[in-house]
């Protein structure tokens, strides 16, 4: 797998570059900026890009620009972006737009295992939602309150849905046979009045119920 990265930090690029070597992924570019990683990648195209979500020079909504513009120009290119925080709203409408997507958090960063894995996932075309960041979203009250059909299993399923998780990842995760959880994620989906699509975001649309409403802030 071959992988570009951007981050302002030039340490902690440097460590997540010896990680990723370590891991068998072939870093094709380490950059600070998003400009200088379009650049790479138009120079020498990677399989996927882990990008800041804020990046220089105003350290708002650099990185999430970048990722609109690189799933514009490569669409085939996976897109990983990192945070120290929960950008609820911008993360969102990224979503929302089509096209895979990948949102960590960056301590998420330390496991290598769970990094690559991650960037496969997007590289394949799944979108990949921290599961720290799907707990806090799902476990926040409100009224009315959108999941309140779901049973506690369906809640489980659809946490393990908003980090694209397949259905046999789903079902090996809960001991559950493949068609049982094939039952419960068409329950999900009608629960909440979300169709079927023909694209893998479908199933992420359920965990932006929650993601469109809540207001972008540090969780």
């Amino acid at each position: 797998m071959r992988v570009a990265l951007a981050d302002d930090a030039a340490l902690f690029r440097a460590g997540v570059a010896s990680l990723l070597g370590r891991a068998g992924v072939t870093v094709t570019a380490s950059v600070g900026d998003a400009m200088a990683l379009r650049s790479a990648i138009a120079a020498d195209r990677p399989d996927a890009v882990i990008l800041d979500i804020r990046m220089p020079p105003t350290f708002t909504t650099e990185g999430l620009d970048a990722a609109r513009l690189i799933r514009r120009e490569h669409p085939d290119v996976g897109v990983l972006l990192l945070s120290q925080y929960v950008e609820t709203r911008h993360v969102a409408r990224l979503l929302t737009e089509g096209g895979a997507i990948g949102y960590l958090l960056k301590e998420r960063v330390a496991d290598a295992g769970e990094l690559v894995d991650a960037l496969h996932r997007v590289a394949d075309g799944r979108s990949v939602i921290d599961p720290e960041v799907v707990t806090v979203l799902l476990g926040r009250a409100r009224a009315p309150d959108p999941l309140a059909p779901l049973t506690v299993r369906e809640r489980e399923i659809l946490a393990l849905m908003a980090e694209g998780r397949s259905n046999h990842a789903i079902g090996a995760r809960l001991a559950l046979a493949p068609k049982t959880v094939e039952t419960h994620v068409g329950h999900v989906l009608a629960k909440l009045d979300l169709p079927p699509v023909a694209d893998d975001n479908r199933r992420v649309l359920a965990v932006l119920t929650y993601l469109q409403a809540v207001p972008e802030e540090r969780l």
